[in-house]
């Protein structure tokens, strides 16, 4: 699956149907890129796994091609940081994958937000190279 696939219609759906405006899709963003701006969280329960939360949420009620791939690893992300065992090195290989398929989205996004994805982008290679060392 890449970033073309278009999102699986059997993903789970939120129990109320969201809808997220773009003033709220700014937001998220803007909150992304300080979070990762003040570089990673240390604790996987802390603010990185409410992102991720809030992230897979939104994608998964977005309808806009080429998020299938992120959306997936955002579950696993999730899923690795919530077990106690989680190796550097396996949440290295998926920031990198989630810099890379962002970064495309990034290249196509409308209007402001390609901008802020790129730099998205950015933020999460910088912390795959980190953890990776």
């Amino acid at each position: 699956m890449d970033s073309t696939t278009a999102t699986p219609s059997n993903a789970a759906q939120p129990a109320v149907p969201l809808s997220v405006s773009d003033q709220q899709a700014t937001a998220l963003l803007d909150d992304t890129l300080a979070l990762l701006g003040h570089g990673l969280p240390a604790k996987a329960d802390g603010p990185g796994s409410t992102e991720i939360e809030r992230w897979a949420a939104v994608l998964a009620a977005s309808d806009r091609p080429g998020l299938a791939k992120i959306t997936q690893e955002l579950g696993q992300l999730g899923e690795l940081l919530s077990g106690p065992n989680a190796a550097s090195h396996e949440v290295a290989e998926l920031l990198a994958s989630l810099s890379a398929e962002t970064i495309k989205v990034a290249e196509t996004a409308p209007g402001s937000y390609a901008g802020p994805l790129g730099n998205l982008g950015t933020l999460l290679r910088k912390a795959a190279n980190s953890l990776s060392r």
